[in-house]
């Protein structure tokens, strides 16, 4: 509970200051003169005289239920209601072989993997989609706020099971064709590669311009070290062999399409650097959350002023019965 006019509350300097004055009158201004009061004295007290203080107490403690009303008690209420205006992302994750080279930690693929995954727990309210490719591309999960499911069809994504290339251009058509029809202010695609693009039959070029024709936002991540990057090798005969394998990132393509269609191109050396990358995306693409907070107040002044006028009621009625004095 609160007080609207809480400087009402000075008045109640007034209810002991009545007290005081009630107390220096009864002392100084007797009832009756009597020539000699020594008998009564000693005579017993009835109830009538303790009774006598009733009134000036119950006018004080009107007077104090008085001025809590004066002061407007009430109880807020405070509800919040918020709506955010969700981003529609969909992750582009590249699966070919030479996402197992290991200049990442334990390689490229799991920390690409581990680090989408800790973008997803950071998203709010905005639908994520997940393509994954190599030579084709396909749809590992459409747009959905389930991120639960989402985790698990990211969990499930593994090297090798597609056909081994890097169609990135027919990657970005599926991800494209995935949020055409979607109704989001702000659409987004987070393209992640380590290579060139070698399969498919759509040109990247002319996938990030239908994208640029469709308001889609690309962001490019090229993942590998600089120079050669150590890469496991299974031999016929001398079983798995590590070597060193040039890093072949086309950065001057992903650039182009990245920022063709407004866009970033980002490029990742280790998983700290790729996990600042995805921080980055995370805030130029924020999602927006209005708060309207709507505010109900019950007076409750009521309370204290029925009350009070209750106790000048009694007082009325016994010092015009009970404790009725003369003169």
């Amino acid at each position: 509970m609160e007080f609207a006019q809480p400087q009402w509350f000075y008045l109640l300097i007034l209810v002991p200051a009545y007290g005081l004055l009630v107390w220096f009158r009864r002392k100084r201004t007797p009832g009756l003169v009597f020539s000699n009061t020594r008998a009564a004295q000693n005579a017993p007290h009835g109830i009538r005289v303790y009774a006598s203080t009733l009134p000036p107490l119950l006018r004080m403690g009107a007077m104090t239920l008085c001025i809590l009303a004066l002061a407007r008690p009430q109880i807020r209420e405070v509800t919040q209601e918020r709506y955010a205006e969700g981003v529609d992302i969909v992750l582009v994750l590249d699966t070919s072989t030479s996402m197992r080279a290991e200049d990442f930690r334990p390689n490229r693929f799991e920390a690409a993997r581990e680090v989408a995954s800790e973008f997803i727990d950071g998203r709010m309210s905005d639908r994520i989609g997940l393509i994954v490719f190599a030579a084709k591309a396909y749809t590992q999960a459409p747009l959905t706020l389930d991120y639960q499911f989402l985790q698990r069809m990211l969990s499930e994504v593994e090297v090798g099971v597609i056909q081994d290339g890097t169609a990135i251009g027919t990657a970005l058509a599926t991800a494209v064709n995935r949020l055409k029809d979607t109704v989001a202010e702000s659409k987004v695609i987070i393209l992640l590669t380590d290579g060139q693009n070698n399969r498919g039959e759509i040109d990247p070029v002319t996938a990030s311009e239908v994208a640029a024709t469709l308001g889609v936002r690309i962001y490019a991540v090229g993942v590998g070290a600089y120079g050669e990057a150590p890469f496991v090798v299974d031999r016929p005969f001398g079983g798995r062999q590590r070597q060193m394998v040039p890093v072949e990132i086309d950065e001057d393509m992903l650039r182009s399409i990245a920022q063709g269609t407004g866009g970033q191109y980002f490029r990742a050396t280790n998983e700290e650097t790729l996990r600042e990358i995805y921080g980055q995306i995370g805030e130029l693409e924020k999602t927006e959350i209005e708060t309207r907070i709507y505010t109900d107040y019950e007076e409750r002044y009521i309370r204290f002023l029925l009350p009070g006028l209750l106790l000048v009621l009694i007082e009325i009625l016994l010092t015009t019965t009970l404790l009725r004095r003369f003169p």
